[in-house]
């Protein structure tokens, strides 16, 4: 099914993808054809084109680099700050607000145009009208560029506008504190199109209000890109009524052309077959966000030191989205404490555990050993290093 994924549209003809996986895992140059080169010259990224030259200001970067911008980023800024005391009394307010040094740095790094805003009659009442939604003003830190945006004209029509698909201010809160930058997308062209376009596809409001608030981004989203997504989704076998269609329409939408190619290529590297890929990503679409270097690390866990079957693996994709670090590995600690202390069987099924929720979890093997064994406590914390389960008999 993801061979035949290929051979339809997401933004020109996929055919050539995963035969291009294919040659990658095999260690062939998976673009030698022209059409392959043309396929993953293209991404599903838009790119900014850079701004023109300019002599940089010797004052304004002096200014920036005391602000904690690097000389070589501080150059890089074409503005020029003429009023310093504008400019301190700008970052004097984002600390009134919340702003920490490294969020105000951050801030003057990728927006320095800010410090050539009045403060008290341009950015107090973006920061107030922020605050009255529930929103951490703090949090723009990641997208200070929604500070430089109009208020009257952009930022309450497109809050007014997504009342009317997430249904609350606690919703905007929740989808907008993870994806700040959403709020940069035009009401005119993005977000209304977007919306219009999901409807279309057959999404109703009440799925469209669920996919933004998965992942907020999902409204800049073009109505071509949607509909093409949706195309190759329902190619895949999904339905839009599907639990994993709303995760599955994002990952689609955020991995490069390359990248997925380069990871269809790495899970087939590692054995797995292109069928049971496809039951995984239909489980749990979000596998393929996981870093190369980290899935490859999360395999060689579990079938070289958990010795846990590629199969089983698979079976439970889910296994592969959580962390190893903070996770999966301190689940294992506690487990082998416990099997060496006799307090579980040796030959305890490994995976249904690693799955269970933080709270069963620490119900069913934490809390009631704690006062037996101390040490679980730590464990599941993180503080003691998981050394292996040894010669202790374990079934996945």
């Amino acid at each position: 099914m993801l061979a035949h994924l290929c051979r339809r549209r997401l933004t020109t003809p996929l055919s050539p993808i995963l035969a291009a996986a294919s040659a990658a895992a095999s260690g062939k140059n998976p673009i030698h054809s022209n059409h392959a080169r043309a396929l993953l010259s293209q991404s599903y990224s838009s790119a900014v084109e850079a701004a023109p030259d300019r002599k940089p200001c010797p004052t304004t970067v002096s200014y920036l680099v005391s602000c904690g911008v690097s000389p070589a980023v501080a150059a890089a800024r074409k503005i020029r700050i003429r009023d310093t005391a504008r400019a301190d009394a700008v970052r004097a307010l984002l600390h009134e607000y919340g702003f920490s040094d490294a969020d105000v740095t951050r801030t003057v790094r990728i927006e320095p145009l800010l410090l050539t805003f009045d403060p008290d009659r341009t950015i107090r009442p973006k920061l107030d009208f922020f605050l009255s939604l529930g929103i951490q003003p703090r949090l723009l830190a990641t997208e200070p560029h929604i500070l430089a945006r109009s208020l009257d004209r952009h930022i309450i029509p497109c809050v007014k506008f997504l009342r009317t698909i997430l249904g609350s201010d606690d919703n905007i809160r929740i989808a907008v504190s993870r994806v700040p930058r959403a709020l940069m997308a035009d009401l005119d062209s993005a977000m209304r199109p977007a919306v219009e376009a999901f409807l279309s596809q057959g999404l109703s409001k009440e799925a469209i209000a669920k996919l933004f608030m998965i992942h907020m981004g999902m409204i800049k989203t073009s109505p071509k890109r949607i509909r093409e997504a949706f195309h190759d989704l329902k190619a895949l076998g999904f339905r839009v009524t599907d639990t994993g269609f709303l995760y599955a329409f994002r990952v689609i939408c955020s991995l490069r052309r390359e990248t997925w190619t380069r990871k269809v290529a790495l899970f087939q590297s590692l054995g797995v077959s292109e069928a049971d890929l496809l039951r995984a990503f239909k489980t749990q679409p979000t596998i393929l966000l996981v870093g190369e270097e980290t899935m490859k690390k999360k395999f060689k866990f579990f079938l070289d030191v958990l010795k846990v079957e590629i199969d089983d693996v698979m079976a439970q994709p889910l296994t592969l989205a959580l962390s190893l670090e903070k996770n999966i590995m301190p689940r294992c600690a506690v487990l082998s404490m416990l099997m060496r202390a006799g307090k579980i069987e040796r030959t305890q099924k490994l995976i249904p555990p690693l799955l269970s929720n933080s709270k069963v979890f620490s119900q069913r093997y934490v809390l009631r050993y704690a006062k037996e064994v101390p040490d679980v406590v730590k464990a599941f914390e993180g503080k003691i290093k998981f050394l292996g389960f040894g010669r202790l008999g374990i079934r996945s």
